[in-house]
């Protein structure tokens, strides 16, 4: 009878120890390097459980021992919170690594850009063209509805739902910045100066410009001027669909169209692209001066003028440029 209990116990302390060889030979293997030969990336669709989770990693080499993945995640209860998304993994990524970044739902985060001056039309195409987002965006937005940003997204967002951030986001801005306006400006409203800034964006590429470009067209509207700004006349050729193409003509200028500032005065029925945070800024806070009329300076940016004299010294000016120009490219 002793001989048999002593050889149970000899069978237990074997079977002890074996287990606990496995044990540390588990922890071992899962913190040690894996064998992904190259970075990789992958989706784990919604409702994938873990048994199919580890499953696919093993197919792409990102774990060796799948039942092992299985039994740690069990273990730590990590099976319960792991996410889906699209993953990205470095060549030798650890197991213990892979599972928590799952866990975590450490997706991979894209980012779209939206340039300011943009027509809505060129943003919608824009969002449709964004890799790994999902479902269509249905219609255009309206002109001047989005605010020109850079947005992160992970796969699985929705275009529309991308739409309504970067609406929300215009919305926030424009409200803040219309909170904070200069007194007395000749805008009825917020999207009264949502038009503005589009023409203001459309007007300058030149950061610095901006809040004087937008005194000169706030200036106008005090005193009843029109406008008289080329991109509106641009827009009511080609109502945001297309690239003019070609210079405006002289005859462009006298159209009959309510975005045509150079025919109708006050500001055209909407907006004419999707201004920045900037241009709205620079019509809520105009510069301070009396300047009315502004022409290219062949730098880039624009000479100023308080008088039509001064301005048609500076248009003169630019002519003479343009001229010496196109002889030098002869």
């Amino acid at each position: 009878m002793g001989r048999a209990i002593r050889a149970i116990a000899i069978i237990i302390a074997i079977l002890a120890m074996a287990t606990g060889g496995v044990v540390v030979w588990g922890n071992r293997t899962f913190e040690q390097a894996g064998p992904l030969a190259e970075d990789t990336v992958i989706v784990i669709p919604r409702g994938t459980g873990l048994r199919a989770i580890a499953t696919m990693l093993t197919d792409v080499g990102i774990i060796r021992y799948p039942t092992l993945f299985i039994a740690k995640a069990k273990w730590t209860a990590a099976h319960r919170d792991l996410k889906a998304g699209e993953y990205a993994f470095k060549a030798r990524v650890r197991p213990v690594d892979a599972l928590s970044a799952i866990r975590e739902g450490r997706v991979v985060v894209h980012r779209i850009t939206i340039p300011e001056g943009l027509t809505s039309l060129e943003v919608a195409k824009l969002i449709d063209a964004a890799p790994r987002l999902t479902g269509d965006l249905g219609t255009v937005p309206p002109e001047g509805a989005v605010l020109p940003e850079t947005y992160d997204y992970s796969y699985g967002d929705t275009r529309l739902d991308l739409l309504r951030r970067m609406t929300a986001a215009r919305n926030a801005t424009l409200m803040a910045l219309w909170q904070a306006r200069a007194e007395g400006l000749p805008l009825a409203n917020p999207e009264a100066a949502v038009v503005l800034a589009s023409i203001v964006e459309k007007e300058t590429a030149r950061p610095k410009e901006r809040p004087r470009v937008a005194a000169v067209f706030i200036n106008r509207l005090r005193r009843g001027m029109r406008l008289q700004s080329d991109p509106t006349v641009v827009y009511a050729l080609t109502g945001g669909k297309r690239p003019l193409g070609r210079r405006l003509a002289r005859s462009d200028l006298a159209i009959d169209n309510p975005f045509n500032t150079y025919v109708k005065k006050g500001l055209p029925p909407g907006p004419i692209a999707n201004p920045g945070s900037a241009a709205l800024e620079a019509v809520l806070q105009p510069a301070v001066t009396g300047d009315l009329y502004f022409v290219a300076d062949g730098t880039g940016g624009h000479a100023f003028a308080k008088t039509l004299r001064e301005h048609n010294r500076n248009v003169a000016r630019w002519r003479r440029l343009q001229r010496a120009r196109r002889g030098t490219n002869k």
